[in-house]
């Protein structure tokens, strides 16, 4: 196998960037989905979809092989969102996924709705709670529903062995989306998906 081209590069590098903005704009419709939830008091993108993206070596060929580094591959969305409530999570359930079935049909942009973690905080201490779970109903009989806790507030789904570190919530980790106090705070789309460095192979 070949050591892939200056040219492959940076058409990876573009794929990676076009999927991060792809994805913003997922976190865009489904903040402005949640908004519309009165319990919904704070929205806000974490994890690499928040942040500049930076090279790694990659889990694919060629890439692999040769110890090309490449931007990093986003693989999903990850939404902190704050309730004063949970006692209605299958409604931020059916926000989430019209807002991703309104997305593909205005831009043709597929993001399923198990792409976009909802990750549930309470209170000014950021209490983590749970996941919003992607299952249509709860329990739904899985081997998921089987960790402890799991579904001790309808769709509200836990993980055996994860632990919500705080350093998820750090100013450089994290953009605040909305508040319910002041609406929409920013569209993560509109902000540049360049990744750390500015330079792109393009020979």
């Amino acid at each position: 196998m070949r050591r892939p081209t200056r040219r492959e590069i940076a058409a990876q590098d573009r794929q990676m960037l076009i999927r991060q903005a792809q994805f913003r704009l997922a976190a865009d419709a489904v903040t402005a989905a949640l908004s519309g939830v009165p319990e919904v008091a704070a929205v806000a993108l974490i994890g690499s979809i928040a942040r500049p993206l930076w090279r790694e070596v990659p889990r694919f060929q060629p890439f692999r092989d040769w110890d090309v580094p490449v931007w990093h591959e986003c693989k999903d969305v990850d939404l902190a969102v704050w309730l004063d409530r949970l006692d209605r999570l299958q409604t931020l359930n059916r926000a989430r996924s019209m807002a991703l079935h309104q997305l593909f049909k205005e831009k043709q942009i597929g993001v399923a709705h198990h792409q976009v973690e909802i990750f549930i905080l309470q209170g000014e201490a950021d209490a983590y709670q749970g996941r919003l779970c992607p299952f249509s109903r709860c329990p739904k009989g899985k081997r998921e529903c089987l960790v402890p806790g799991c579904g001790r507030e309808p769709f509200l789904q836990q993980h055996a062995g994860f632990t919500f570190w705080p350093d998820a919530l750090a100013p450089a980790s994290i953009m605040h989306l909305y508040d319910r106090r002041r609406g929409i705070l920013r569209c993560a789309s509109e902000v540049s998906a360049q990744g750390q460095d500015d330079h792109v192979a393009t020979a």
